[in-house]
């Protein structure tokens, strides 16, 4: 399939100039549900899931019946939001690489992969090429704590596996990724006059210090990593802080793992605060510990002979390429749709940088990226 070069920079340049902060989505869903109408959809509807995200819109789901109605069917997904700053994106092109013209992200994540999906589809429909069932998914809030997918309801779909594009690099498919879970650590000591009566505080930051000085953190093994990423706490220089807060969290591929060093971090914490001990005699009260942690987003595991992971061999089979399946360290909505049960592979689109201003992208790998999801949709 020869794809049009001209069309795919039109489209994406356009995505990236919609502004579509996490929560403000609702210009480019209305942008695409409007193009996908167009383009025929037997069926484009949005959810009610802004009421749970606080988006001004909710996610939304564009169908086709397609022309293979003996091929089960699939669907793609890609997220409606962009990273800040991105407000009044302007997009430069130099050779064969985008850029943002300005002091913005670009938003190849994940415009570019929306952009792909249209010129895909596009190609498909002018060439009357047969295609198989399928279903796009636009989530909103992804880049926040991936809230559209947390909120989606799996029964609005027919297809029961599927792809997201959303992914560094080209010619990677990402079949695992860990389970997180956020930490909050709350210690309440006593304030005092750090400079007249400093015997009397109990310093909530000193006690944190210690636990987190024998906490393990950074890569504590090939599937586990743990950070705490803030500590807020005190209220002035000359007062001995009886209050801290810290955030922090927990990642793993292993479950067992992941539980285990959530509970290694309680118990160091509560070791530290129920350890603590006056030399002086002089304070009657003792420090308290609120420890607490929630999932951000649940294991993603793809095994080998799962459909996406069966059909996206078969088409880069087809195309003659050789793919690298791959786990990475970060969440996307595609822990979430595999946590529903609908086994979800995540497509490298070619995105560099993402996340800082200096992001960019190149045509050449977003068409190769064009060329295996034709593969996927019509093989």
């Amino acid at each position: 399939m020869q794809f049009n070069s001209d069309r795919l920079t039109y489209y994406f340049t356009t995505l990236c100039e919609i502004d579509s902060p996490s929560k403000g989505e609702s210009k480019l869903s209305s942008y695409l549900q409007d193009l996908f109408n167009d383009l025929g959809a037997d069926l484009v509807f949005e959810d009610d899931s802004s009421r749970v995200t606080g988006s001004d819109c909710g996610n939304f789901v564009a169908r086709f019946a397609g022309t293979r109605r003996d091929v089960s069917p699939l669907f793609f997904n890609c997220h409606l939001d962009v990273i800040k700053p991105c407000l009044g994106v302007k997009v430069c092109k130099i050779n064969d690489i985008f850029y943002s013209a300005g002091d913005t992200v670009l938003g190849a994540d994940d415009k570019a992969g929306i952009a792909i999906l249209i010129e895909v589809l596009i190609a498909i429909i002018l060439e009357n090429i047969p295609f198989v069932p399928v279903e796009f998914v636009f989530t909103t809030c992804e880049e926040i704590g991936l809230l559209g997918a947390k909120a989606f309801d799996p029964s609005l779909l027919v297809a029961k596996y599927g792809y997201s594009l959303d992914s560094t690099g080209i010619d990677n498919v990402i079949i695992g990724a860990p389970a997180s879970y956020g930490i909050s650590v709350e210690i309440h000591g006593l304030a005092s006059h750090a400079g007249l009566r400093p015997l009397h505080g109990i310093n909530a930051i000193q006690l944190a210090a210690h636990a987190v000085s024998r906490l393990p953190l950074g890569q504590i093994d090939g599937e586990t990593t743990a950070n705490i990423g803030l500590i807020t706490g005190g209220t002035a220089t000359n007062i001995i802080p009886d209050y801290v807060c810290a955030d922090g969290e927990v990642r793993s591929h292993n479950l067992s793992k992941l539980y285990s060093t959530l509970d290694l971090f309680k118990k160091t914490f509560q070791d530290v605060v129920s350890s603590w001990h006056d030399p002086y005699d002089l304070i009657t009260s003792r420090p308290s510990l609120g420890f607490s942690f929630s999932e951000q987003y649940p294991l993603m595991k793809l095994e080998p002979d799962s459909l996406p992971v069966v059909r996206t061999r078969h088409a880069a089979s087809s195309l003659s390429r050789s793919l690298r399946f791959i786990q990475a360290g970060g969440g996307s909505d595609a822990n979430f749709f595999n946590a529903y049960g609908l086994p979800t592979a995540i497509l490298g689109i070619g995105m560099e940088n993402v996340h800082s201003v200096s992001e960019n992208i190149k045509l050449s790998d977003m068409l190769r990226t064009a060329e295996l999801v034709y593969s996927i949709l019509t093989s």
